[in-house]
């Protein structure tokens, strides 16, 4: 896999916008807190390179920025944060979601 070239605040914009995307459904409320965590270029440049790749794609290109980037603490503890609100944005969390918020979850920790 390639050098990703994100700024942090693409590589959060693709983290949340995958995890807004992961049931292939985004909610306007999902849609809504992910614009007050990114602003609107960033979150349009992003989107379509999340609905583009696969889910394996997004896992890998997740973790390899991880691995390239040094995370404190406290960002990944607001990463994770913020995954957890875009899964709450409306109101219900699903098996798939569920399932993806674990699977993030070990990635980032």
């Amino acid at each position: 896999m390639n050098n990703i070239n994100w700024t942090k605040r693409e590589f959060e914009a693709y983290v949340l916008l995958y995890a807004a995307h992961c049931n292939h459904f985004e909610t306007k409320e999902e849609e809504n807190y992910i614009l007050s965590r990114v602003d609107e270029k960033t979150f349009h440049k992003i989107h379509t390179e999340v609905v583009v790749d696969s889910d394996e794609e997004n896992l890998n290109k997740i973790q390899q920025y991880l691995i390239e980037n040094k995370y404190t603490e406290a960002e990944k503890n607001t990463l994770i944060k913020d995954i957890k609100n875009v899964f709450f944005a409306d109101g219900s969390v699903d098996v798939i979601e569920k399932k993806v918020f674990g699977i993030l979850k070990k990635i980032i920790d």
